[in-house]
Order: C-alpha cells, then structure tokens, then sequence
C-alpha cells in the first residue's frame, strides 16, 4: 500500500476496542500548513479477539475495486468532524485524534469521509478498513448536518467525486 507523494506518514499504534477487537492504525496525512490537515488515510488492520463469536457484517450496497481487493464503501460529511471523533473515548477514532494530536495536528472540521471496508477472510473476523478524510474550504457546497450526511444518497455526485480523490492517491498491490 502506498500513498501520493504530498502524503507523510505521522504514525502508528494499536489499540484494544473494547475488549473486543484489537487494531493497529496507521496515519498519512497532507497538510496545507504545518497544523491544517487537508486530507488523510487512516489505515486500520482490525480484527476480533477469539473470547468472542462477533463479525463484520458489512451490507455491500456500494464497492470499489482498488488494486485487485473490493472495498465495501460509503461518504459521509460533518460540520465538525474532529469533535465527532471523540464523543467516545474509548473509539479507534479518539485514539487516532490523539495520535494526531501528539504530532501537533487534529482532524479537520468541516470534512468529507470516504470509508473503505476490505473483508480479507471467509468468516468476515478480520477487516482492512480505509478512512480517507478531505477538509471542506468555506463556501463549499457539499451538505453538512450535525448528525452527519450520507452523500451516497443526498449527494452522489459529491460522494463520487470524494470516492475518486481517495483512489487517486492510494494504489494497493496485492502480495
């Protein structure tokens, strides 16, 4: 898995998911100034402890091919992502906000995800998941609500064209 040259590598750290999953995440990010992230990936190779029966249970109602794994995805848009990120502390997104926040950085406000969801095993205990996060400029016309907006429905146009930022600058080669 490799990143567009603007991305740098910030860092890595597994954490325990409510005593449920383990998960080791990485972070790319590309920054318009030293703290302002832009856009990002947050990689995130997870899977379920064997003290319990659990499963992914992805509903692939949209996919995408990104070399050669299909990705169950979809695009969502927040006012203020950063503050949805740590609503629970115990989150995979709270441990990567602190990652972040180590580095001096923090998720952008007003932003767009593209979540990628890879089921690498037949019993759907394992996942690569994909997070790629665009920073909204002021004035842009993509929907925003507090709860969140599923540009899939509301703006598919919009959710396209976050779909192909996120595959324009991660290229995936199978082993």
């Amino acid at each position: 898995m490799t990143f567009g040259k603007d991305f740098r590598y910030v860092g890595g750290q597994k954490v325990n998911l409510y005593g449920n999953a383990e998960a080791e995440q990485h972070l790319f990010v590309k920054t318009e100034s030293r703290d302002a992230l832009e856009r990002f990936y947050w990689v995130q190779f997870e899977q379920f402890l064997p003290t319990n029966t659990y499963t992914y249970d992805y509903h692939p109602d949209r996919t995408t091919d990104i070399g050669g794994l299909q990705f169950i995805y979809d695009a969502k848009s927040w006012p203020d992502y950063a503050a949805m990120q740590i609503e629970d502390p115990a989150s995979d997104g709270a441990a990567v906000a602190h990652l972040l926040s180590q580095h001096g950085l923090a998720f952008p406000k007003r932003a767009v995800r593209v979540r990628m969801f890879h089921l690498p095993t037949p019993d759907r205990r394992a996942e690569l998941m994909i997070i790629y996060g665009e920073a909204l400029p002021e004035g842009s016309q993509v929907p925003v609500r507090k709860e969140g907006v599923a540009l899939d429905t509301e703006s598919p146009d919009s959710a396209r064209t976050f779909l192909n930022n996120a595959r324009k600058d991660l290229h995936i080669v199978k082993p």
